[in-house]
């Protein structure tokens, strides 16, 4: 800009005639059009009009109607303008480049309409050549027509017969006691369900659990090359859920898993046989004849703990859930009329037992080999695929169950009394914590299928003083305890017949259609009774959370249950959520208790995780480029400490039990070199396939229920799970090192000991957090239960005045802080850890050597302080760990 000049008067940069010719071009044209298409021709009124005044009726009408048309034809216009393809409609992630060609890549709702825009412009249509066949594809298409014709055939035998059921006719071919019922061997593993033809090359090497569609288009699946346990699994949902999972597990709402991958046995005999192979598995003595399992024994109450191997070095194997089959009757009289090989077994009880997958083999090995140790003998059945399971967890878990599940009337029930499972089911709705029901209750009962009723409604909640009384009243008499009713769930039988019986969902929406509107379709005769088994627990810590309720049903009835629980809507205004994998490890890790088989290493299920998770770590460390991987090697602990301990993607506990590796003396040629700092890991690691099954050094498992029983002084190998919850700052990683405070460096224990008890004046501490009131739009039960907390809980202390010098400083970038201790008083390694929600601080869950805790008197606590180090970094952490 030169000075003096205005800047109105400076001529501005003209473009380039050929960079904006054709942009203006397309716009004026395009602008030209859409005023033209819009532009409505009028008459004045003038000619109308004589020159005194008079009006000429005619020549008015002509006016008008020559108006009215230009009216018409510039809408027509200017529809046809501003008009957009088939093709055009479809959201820019379904469009295709070749969806104006071809009619196939519309989608369904707009195939028509393309097919007449592209006749009416006659855009070509890409048609798919004809290939010629050769002789094999001949024969294969010959013997797929008339395969196809035999099942069109067996196809409209099955719809003659739905119809049948959805009219209510009577016919034999569909009558429950003309129903084939399969019989399953006996001591032998059973194979999985026949997949559909369409999906059945996707499940050679794995099988789908009964939701897999709902989950597939949801939720983050197992690789379909590494299935978890032979199953396709959920890991996560597609949406982001760490919070919101823990809002709906305790606060508001709840979460619902489908837990089909969990394998049953079932064990049929003499009940003195049966308690045989029990006490054979570990169950205690106490247990199995006492008056504490009475109610257990009675199928009143289900069982949860560890069992173990009869011979050998007796490993616990996993925890399981024990339910027995109350002896009030014969459990299958009257569910199969015709199953007369079953009713003819009198004097034998059924028990089922339910264990994670990972140990399955391993249970069914011992279980098959102790039942044949017994005089009579107990037949052992596979029930992997013919019971599956759902769990719900969470406020709204109660009132979501009690909204689905709809007990049917059994007129014929010998049972005339009020107390009745399905008398008192709906009176549960109200309940917001399943873990405020005794101790493992049990309701057993059938249900109508939940499609009939579906999408369901909201279940009305009473605010009453006297409904809440009679709900307390329940709770604490609780008359399930003195019924003797045998749940069908144990007839297979039963079992089969539900789930044949199934109506299609074609026949399902046949009868919605001719009900009134708003109604449900009347109950017919020939629906399926479904056999339900509803066990209530409680966490293991109590006041740790809430409680949870498993439900089990056939397993091809699980997806009418599953769909329907989806779609209740809540008194709170939200749907349950659905959870992975992930969502039950971070519910678990909420509550401190830790996750099979995760979080136990020392038996054989929990060692193979630990191997296939450590071959998973490495190799994301390897994939990194040098400069963002940690160096291992060059990790300075302090005092002249180099390297990590052991192999700082992994769990170690070859390092722990078996020492440091041994250094080679040597050679004459390296003798001047200075000796380097020890390798933390070998130069080349094992393959994968070399790993050992099982736990090597002899490392076993010890449940918390028997430390008690340990010899003094215990194996040295001998682990146990423990929770760890750090006193300050700080948040635990998996594979992170656990200590105990030093024990060669007195100094350095005291530091350790200073900050330990400088934790009471901690932020982070539950005492000094002041209570919150909920919000005003808070359900009624989030309200009942703030109150009742601000009720219990005691005033807060006031602050007592402390000397600085008194209390070392807490943060790690002091100099003054202290060194993480030796590697001598290593004891463990942290098997899951994060930020826990619950707690509002760094927890984690870990094991521990049993044999380096020991006190002065020589006995295993159940608590004590520790340091925890995450891999890789040289900052420890004090914490508290507790045997769980």
């Amino acid at each position: 800009m030169t000075s003096g000049q205005p800047a109105s008067t400076i001529p501005k940069r003209k473009h380039p005639e050929s960079d904006t010719r054709n942009y203006r071009s397309n716009n004026n044209a395009k602008r030209v059009k859409l005023s033209e298409a819009r532009a409505i021709l009028s008459q004045s009124s003038e000619k109308a009009l004589s020159k005194n005044g008079e009006l000429d009726v005619s020549a008015f009408v002509k006016a008008r109607e020559y108006e009215i048309k230009a009216l018409e034809a510039s809408m027509g216009s200017s529809r046809t303008v501003l008009t957009q393809r088939a093709f055009q409609q479809v959201p820019k992630g379904l469009r295709r480049r070749t969806a104006s060609h071809n009619v196939k890549r519309v989608p369904k709702r707009l195939r028509a309409r393309a097919a007449k825009e592209m006749k009416a412009d006659n855009t070509p249509t890409v048609i798919p050549r004809s290939r010629n066949l050769t002789a094999q594809k001949r024969l294969r298409k010959q013997e797929a027509k008339k395969l196809e014709g035999i099942a069109a055939k067996a196809r409209a035998k099955r719809e003659v017969a739905r119809l049948a059921r959805a009219e209510g006719i009577p016919a034999t071919s569909i009558d429950s006691s003309t129903i084939k019922i399969p019989n399953i061997k006996k001591n032998t593993l059973t194979k999985p369900p026949k997949a559909v033809s369409k999906f059945r090359k996707r499940q050679i090497h794995k099988q789908w659990l009964p939701t897999h569609l709902y989950h597939a288009k949801r939720a983050h699946m197992t690789p379909p090359k590494e299935p978890l346990w032979r199953f396709a699994i959920p890991l996560t949902p597609t949406e982001k859920s760490y919070r919101a999972t823990h809002r709906a597990s305790c606060m508001r709402g709840c979460m619902v898993w489908d837990m089909s991958y969990m394998s049953t046995i079932g064990l049929e005999g003499n009940e003195a046989s049966l308690l045989g192979v029990l006490r054979c598995l570990g169950v205690s003595q106490d247990t199995l004849i006492s008056t504490k399992g009475a109610k257990w024994r009675r199928g009143v109450r289900s069982w949860k703990g560890w069992i173990r191997e009869r011979d050998g070095d007796a490993q616990w194997i996993a925890k399981v859930d024990v339910v027995w089959c109350s002896p009030g009757r014969n459990q299958d009289e009257g569910a199969q009329e015709g199953d007369s090989s079953i009713r003819s077994k009198k004097g034998k009880r059924k028990l089922l037992i339910r264990v994670h997958p990972s140990a399955f083999l391993q249970l069914w090995t011992e279980t098959l080999k102790v039942s044949n140790m017994q005089r009579p003998q107990v037949s052992v059945e596979d029930l992997r695929f013919e019971i599956g399971s759902i769990e719900i967890m969470g406020p709204g878990a109660t009132e979501s169950l009690v909204g689905v599940l709809r007990p049917t009337k059994l007129e014929d029930s010998p049972i005339k009394r009020l107390e009745t499972s399905e008398k008192i089911w709906p009176s549960l709705a109200a309940v917001t914590n399943p873990a405020s029901l005794p101790a493992h209750a049990i309701l057993d009962f059938d249900i109508s299928d939940p499609r009939l009723h579906h999408p369901p409604r909201t279940v009305p909640m009473s605010t009453s003083p006297s409904v809440d009384e009679d709900l307390l009243q329940t709770l604490s008499a609780w008359p399930p305890d003195d019924i003797d009713q045998p749940s069908r769930i144990f007839s297979r039988a039963a079992r089969h017949t539900a789930s044949r019986t199934l109506p299609s969902q074609k026949a399902i929406n046949r009868r919605k259609g001719l009900a009134l509107p708003g109604a449900y379709p009347t109950p017919l005769p020939t629906d399926p009774i479904i056999p339900v088994l509803l066990l209530a627990s409680r966490p293991e810590i109590p006041r740790r959370g809430q409680g949870s309720w498993t439900l089990l049903l056939p397993w091809k009835c699980v997806v009418p249950v599953w769909y329907s629980l989806m779609y209740y809507p809540l008194s709170t205004g939200e749907t349950p959520r659905f959870g992975g994998l992930k969502e039950k490890r971070q519910i678990l890790f909420e509550q401190a208790m830790p996750w099979f088989p995760g979080d136990f290493p020392g038996t054989k299920a929990g060692w193979e995780w630990e191997m296939g998770e450590r071959e998973k770590r490495k190799a994301e460390w390897a994939t990194r480029p040098k400069g963002k991987r940690i160096e291992w090697d060059s990790l300075d602990l302090g005092r002249g400490r180099k390297g990590e301990i052991g192999n700082g993607w992994a769990c170690d506990w070859e390092r722990l039990f078996g020492g440091p590796p041994v250094i080679p003396p040597a050679s004459a040629e390296g003798a001047s070199q200075p000796p380097g700092p020890p390798s933390s890991f070998p130069a080349t690691s094992p393959p994968a396939a070399s790993a050992p099954a099982t736990p090597p050094l002899n490392i076993h498992h010890v449940p918390l229920p028997f430390l008690s029983t340990l010899p003094d002084p215990p194996p040295p190998t001998s682990l146990a799970t423990v929770s760890i919850t750090l006193l300050h700052r700080g948040v635990p990683q998996t594979c992170g090192r656990i200590y105990r405070l030093p024990t060669n460096n007195p100094a350095l224990r005291a530091q350790w000991l200073a900050l330990s008890t400088s934790s009471s004046s901690s932020t982070f501490s539950s005492t000094t957090l002041p209570h919150q009131k909920p919000p005003a739009d808070a359900p009624a039960h989030t309200k009942r239960a703030a109150l009742a907390a601000s009720l219990l809980t005691s005033p807060p202390k006031p602050p007592t005045t402390t000397t600085t010098t008194a209390t070392p400083q807490t943060h790690a970038n002091d100099p003054s802080y202290p060194l993480v201790p030796d590697e001598i008083d290593l004891i463990g390694f942290v098997t899951t850890g994060n930020f826990n929600l619950g707690e509002g601080r760094g927890t984690g869950v870990g094991c521990i050597a049993l044999a380096r805790v020991r006190d002065e008197a020589g006995k295993v606590p159940r608590d004590g302080l520790c340091v925890v180090r995450e891999a890789g970094r040289a900052v420890g952490r004090v914490a508290r760990w507790r045997v769980v």
